[in-house]
């Protein structure tokens, strides 16, 4: 059987005026159109209004899906990592930084595989004990180079030095040229991760777990860059081959049992 590939949901704020109050609950279309192209099964995980209402449902969540995915979407709330909003901080969305939190700390502690793109690399460090830039240009004199790109999201702008003895550079080689479009960014790394790629300005673009192959998270959006780059669609490929790889080690270990 195929993996299936838990993606949580980013949400329109603006409603229909033909509906009011009706806020769809979706994933990107380049995550979904590249899950299946890597062998996944993508299945959207909505982010609930009040987080009591799935709290006692994280484990049986996880347990449904072979991997995590994280996509990108909006900023993470500050109060996440025991700071205030500064003026810079774009939109944010409680309900789902809490939710996708619960589900990073649960498959983590499962071993479930996880991938993290743009915002999913920010609130996988959060949810891990670290903490981010709310805002690169307001926070960290040190940033030289354009990380918000003004071009299309499919077009690469900047490179990215990548860590020898990493799963990254095992997938992409020791550097890359890669899209930006972001503004928020990791600043103190959580204990359990590795820095594995950065910037020219020192800003990290990549993150593993530090002792396994469980985590793999990118600052850029490889899901827009995949279909005219096949070494970017490695990122998939590896992720989901993880996803399938973990499922057979726990249904051995129940047989065996």
């Amino acid at each position: 059987m195929k993996p299936i590939i838990g993606i949580p949901s980013d949400q329109l704020i603006e409603t229909n005026p033909r509906m009011p109050g009706d806020y769809p609950a979706y994933a990107p279309h380049d995550v979904k159109e590249v899950i299946y192209a890597a062998g996944g099964i993508p299945v959207i995980l909505p982010f609930p209004e009040s987080f009591s209402d799935v709290e006692d449902s994280i484990q049986d969540i996880i347990a449904m899906i072979d991997g995590l995915m994280l996509p990108g979407g909006p900023d993470v709330n500050p109060l996440f990592f025991g700071e205030e909003p500064i003026p810079e901080i774009g939109m944010t969305i409680g309900m789902e930084d809490r939710f996708e939190i619960a589900l990073i700390k649960e498959a983590v502690k499962v071993g479930k595989p996880i991938l993290g793109i743009c915002r999913g690399i920010q609130v996988l460090n959060v949810a891990l004990g670290g903490t981010l830039y709310q805002d690169l240009g307001a926070q960290n004199p040190s940033v030289k180079i354009q990380h918000a790109q003004a071009t299309l999201g499919h077009f690469k702008t900047h490179h990215v030095k990548i860590e020898e003895n990493s799963q990254l550079f095992n997938l992409l080689g020791g550097s890359s040229v890669v899209n930006s479009r972001h503004h928020q960014a990791i600043k103190q790394i959580a204990d359990s991760l590795i820095v594995t790629a950065t910037s020219p300005d020192g800003i990290v673009e990549a993150v593993e777990s530090e002792r396994s192959n469980q985590i793999l998270a990118v600052q850029w959006h490889p899901e827009n860059l995949w279909q005219n780059d096949k070494v970017q669609f490695k990122l998939f490929t590896d992720f989901v081959t993880r996803a399938a790889k973990k499922t057979n080690e726990i249904q051995h270990a129940r047989i065996k049992k």
